[in-house]
């Protein structure tokens, strides 16, 4: 696992996650939004590679203040989905961290997140078209 604050990406890093964002968030979910948010340069990214060294799971880590911490743009490659690196990636994160987590997370993966111990925290909600609920854990 690799987790460096914005200004220690190297390019090729940074050009990494933003490609696997960008194929899964923009593309694959047909959903045309801002992805670069402003929020990247205060965020902690935290990655996992495959066999090839390849990003296979990615999330960003940030400081909402008040000892809240929200985890952003959780994301698996496509041909890493089914192997429990996104799991994998969340739990190791949530180990480091203290406090609060929150989340916005898509309907469609609200289970996947209860099983990391989220609950829902709030009513549902549309992002860019698709649903989505708040939930926290802690």
């Amino acid at each position: 696992m690799r987790r460096v604050h914005f200004g220690e990406l190297t390019p090729a890093e940074l050009y990494e996650l933003l490609a696997l964002r960008v194929r899964v968030f923009v593309v694959e979910q047909e959903c045309a939004y801002q992805e670069l948010d402003g929020l990247d340069a205060r965020a902690e990214h935290v990655w996992t590679c495959g066999p090839s060294g390849e990003m296979a799971a990615y999330l960003r880590v940030v400081d909402e203040g008040g000892g809240v911490t929200r985890l952003g743009r959780i994301v698996t490659a496509p041909e890493h989905r089914g192997t429990g690196a996104g799991a994998a990636l969340v739990r190791a994160v949530l180990a480091g961290t203290a406090g609060p987590v929150v989340i916005g997370a898509q309907v469609q993966a609200q289970a996947f997140y209860e099983r990391l111990g989220f609950a829902v925290s709030g009513p549902g909600y549309d992002e860019d078209g698709i649903p989505h609920v708040p939930m926290r854990r802690g």
